[in-house]
């Protein structure tokens, strides 16, 4: 049985959606480069197949269908730096949070920001490694941890201070699970492909301007600690997302605020998997869009 290395879900041109292997030229690590691919049959999460027939991509999806999803958990303040310029102490365990299954986003979607996101300023960016649980685990040790692990992608943990830091009450979520607020993708690279996590580059470019830039060795607890951590007491299964956190360079923490604007293009980038891409979208008053 031959399993995947770079695990994408696609539109193909002849308008069917399905799960495949992609298909990159030498020297190509960037799956959002990726033209076509091989079709996966069966369970990705199980005994699947990659198969000998080759589509021609159209678009890519998300890199896991909905219902394939079961939480997305999310690290905060995992990168020193970042909770420096959070004003925050370093965490001595980590910080979780959750975003519905619903703020999942492709790697082209646009980012939509709803009427009740525009009433104040603070739409932020956060580039961040996504770790994807491939088998059921609890209580798992930091040395086996990275076995449970289906591959890995890039994510984009959009978030609205306002809303997360002076309306949230003090819980985050309000402020970071707005609908397509968690693109991710450009597909998923598999844990045998990336053998450690810990050394990948990490960066975000706000309208084609670098405004993050790290390594994942920077992480306060690196993804087998995360996995670790999280897994005791807490049944982690296949389909659950890891947002691990985001390094320094946030527009909350710079003098002056770099907040996004609708129209604004943002990448997020992750060494050996690729780049999502995602324009920021505000929605329109229906009354003036009568206009």
């Amino acid at each position: 049985m031959t399993t995947f290395s770079r695990l994408v879900r696609f539109l193909a041109r002849n308008g069917k959606v399905y799960y495949g292997d992609a298909i990159l030229p030498q020297g190509v690590t960037d799956i959002a480069q990726t033209k076509r691919a091989r079709i996966i049959t069966g369970d990705v999460f199980g005994k699947h197949e990659v198969t000998d027939q080759v589509a021609d991509v159209r678009l890519l999806l998300a890199p896991l269908a909905l219902e394939d999803v079961k939480t997305v958990r999310c690290l905060g303040l995992n990168y020193a730096l970042h909770a420096e310029e959070s004003g925050i102490p370093v965490p001595k365990y980590p910080v979780l949070f959750y975003k519905p299954v619903t703020a999942l986003a492709g790697p082209t979607d646009p980012i939509p920001v709803h009427q009740q996101a525009q009433v104040s300023e603070g739409l932020d960016y956060e580039c961040e490694l996504v770790a994807v649980i491939g088998k059921t685990c609890a209580d798992v040790s930091e040395s086996e941890a990275l076995d449970y692990v289906l591959g890995y992608a890039i994510g984009n943990d959009v978030s609205h201070r306002d809303w997360q830091i002076q309306r949230g009450g003090s819980q985050w979520s309000l402020g970071k699970g707005f609908d397509g607020w968690a693109p991710y993708g450009p597909g998923i690279v598999s844990s045998s492909v990336i053998k450690d996590p810990q050394t990948l580059k990490i960066s975000t470019r706000l309208n084609g301007k670098t405004v993050q830039e790290s390594n994942t060795k920077d992480m306060i607890f690196d993804v087998k600690t995360t996995i670790s951590f999280l897994s005791r007491g807490h049944t982690l299964l296949p389909g659950d997302l890891i947002f691990t956190g985001t390094p320094s360079g946030v527009g909350m923490g710079r003098n002056p605020k770099l907040w996004m604007k609708d129209g604004d293009v943002v990448e997020v980038e992750l060494e050996g998997v690729g780049v999502c891409t995602n324009k920021v979208e505000f929605a329109k008053d229906s009354a003036n869009a009568k206009l």
